[in-house]
């Protein structure tokens, strides 16, 4: 059996405010000294205010974001392909999270293979996950989990990014002579890095690895979707842009490449599509959004490799400062 868990987006408008109230509240995501009654009432106010703000940004693609219904799709391709059950788990859309862990702790299987569609592991995203099952879910079912913690230099991966990449390149007739790549990841707080987070490591190592296949091409590595205050990782991809005569070796034409971002969805559609596009087309460059690995074959194929590799990990191992949680299996 296998366990596809994913981030989860907005189905809907009317989800965008439960959405980043789950995904604001998560102290893995935000990381606060404030009592947990208190961090929960600021971010709660703050996900309202902002999902207001963003309601025009998913109106523009849509109205929705294709996250979810991705992942759903993945799951019956891989349930097809490997004729093995699979479940979902969307980590940031609350009304699934009933159903989702009922189907978890009633699955008849001894070993449940959790798969994350996040390929460079992070203590906020596959990690947060984890944390949510140690609190959600009884100790024997999270005995019988098995994670694939991390794909982000797996050859299966690796090569489905080089023929995403190599297909666009040859469809829109770009070649290593006018054109640079830049490939643009999620961001993460500095301070996350500095405490042990190994994300930054693990994107570094992905660009390296796909960037074998195209070493011809300029190219470069920053990181998007910054919020708050305080400082993150980089270089951001907004800086990147912005100052790309500065490096783009006379280049005419720019990809960005969404690294961390396997399905297409807000930060692709819209952030990249409408707000970093136009900053390189403002320097005078022909600019292209490279679509993500969204249900490409390949990709599923990959997935069902990388489901079936022997190398696993607990639940507890992926957690920062795991804490002790009830346990069924504890007497009374």
């Amino acid at each position: 059996m296998i366990l596809l868990v994913n981030f989860g987006g907005p189905r809907d408008v009317d989800e965008i405010f439960p959405f980043l109230t789950a995904l604001l509240q998560d102290r893995d995501v935000v990381r606060t000294n404030l009592p947990v009654w208190m961090h929960n009432a600021l971010f709660k106010r703050i996900a309202r205010k902002r999902a207001r703000s963003i309601a025009h940004d998913y109106n523009s693609i849509g109205g929705r974001s294709p996250i979810y219904f991705d992942t759903e799709e993945i799951a019956e391709q891989l349930r097809e392909k490997l004729q093995v059950p699979v479940l979902t788990f969307h980590r940031y859309l609350p009304s699934t999270h009933k159903d989702s862990l009922q189907a978890i702790e009633k699955a008849n299987a001894n070993v449940i293979r959790v798969l994350p569609l996040f390929p460079q592991f992070s203590y906020a995203t596959t990690g947060s996950i984890a944390r949510f099952f140690a609190k959600h879910l009884c100790c024997k079912t999270l005995s019988r989990l098995r994670w694939t913690t991390s794909y982000s230099a797996h050859p299966a991966f690796i090569s489905s990014y080089q023929r995403r990449l190599a297909d666009f390149l040859q469809e829109n007739q770009l070649s290593a002579d006018n054109t640079l790549l830049l490939f643009s990841a999620h961001g993460l707080p500095r301070s996350f890095v500095c405490t042990g987070d190994i994300y930054q490591a693990e994107c570094e190592l992905s660009y390296q690895r796909i960037m074998q296949a195209f070493p011809h091409f300029v190219s470069k590595l920053s990181y998007q979707s910054k919020f708050g205050k305080g400082e993150w990782i980089r270089p951001y991809t907004d800086e990147t842009c912005s100052s790309v005569s500065t490096w783009c070796e006379g280049k005419t034409g720019a990809v960005i490449v969404p690294l961390s971002f396997t399905s297409d969805h807000i930060e692709t559609l819209f952030e990249i599509e409408q707000l970093y596009l136009p900053l390189l087309q403002d320097q005078g460059l022909t600019a292209y959004r490279c679509p993500a690995l969204n249900l490409a074959p390949y990709w599923i194929d990959a997935l069902a490799q990388i489901a079936q590799d022997p190398q696993w990990a607990s639940t507890q191992m992926l957690i920062r400062n795991p804490e002790v949680s009830w346990c069924c299996s504890q007497p009374n």
